[in-house]
């Protein structure tokens, strides 16, 4: 069951509570999952507790989109594909985690947004490898984190919400409105359906308000 859902200004607080309160029960780095709607402020919540906690690193999903997919494929899945081929789940874990947790640096190829779509409608992956280095608490952030293919290695399990008006404000001021169109007729609905049947407020150790 999840803990009654902290007020923005005490979020960074109730996790860094959350942290302390289970760090001294493991022997590895400690892996927290950042899951929450887009614009929640997940990404923004991490960078904050980095700067507040040195012993943290940042791994932001986004690196891991299945950009291979086009979007006329997404269109054409079930949700539950969706949230099966969301990100390239063995990436995270082979290129990323795996490695943290043995106290390794990880380094990946993120998706190459800024290249532009190709021909086929896909992404490419950036040439120049991304790198982390060990951390005693490494956050891992991204829409549907908490969904399963990652569980065995979670310690604490994070929604980070925040009220629709104020996240579609922040996807407004950070997007281009034709792209901001099109990925919310994609993915609005299927957002609503995994916060709703899938990982519903209560399966998480902890809420915040971001």
């Amino acid at each position: 069951m999840a803990a009654d859902a902290a007020t923005p200004p005490d979020a960074l607080a109730a996790l860094t509570q959350a942290i302390a309160a289970r760090r001294p029960t493991l022997a590895r780095p400690l892996i927290v999952a950042l899951d929450g709607p887009s614009g929640a402020g997940k990404s923004t919540l991490a960078q904050r507790l980095v700067a507040h906690l040195p012993s943290a690193a940042h791994l932001p999903l986004d690196d891991f989109y299945a950009a291979d997919i086009p979007d006329a494929c997404w269109d054409a899945m079930p949700f539950d594909q969706r949230l099966a081929r969301l990100w390239h789940w063995q990436r995270v874990r082979h290129c990323a985690l795996e490695p943290l947790l043995a106290g390794r640096v990880a380094r990946w190829h993120a998706f190459d947004f800024v290249a532009g779509l190709r021909a086929d409608g896909t992404y490419g992956l950036r040439a120049e490898a991304s790198t982390l280095a060990p951390a005693a608490v490494v956050l891992v952030e991204g829409l549907g984190v908490t969904a399963g293919p990652l569980d065995d290695l979670l310690a604490l399990t994070v929604l980070v919400q925040a009220p629709d008006a104020v996240r579609l404000q922040r996807l407004a001021a950070r997007e281009e409105v034709a792209f901001l169109a099109a990925w919310r007729r994609r993915w609005d609905v299927f957002q609503a359906w995994y916060f709703g049947a899938v990982r519903p407020p209560a399966a998480y150790d902890l809420v915040v308000w971001g």
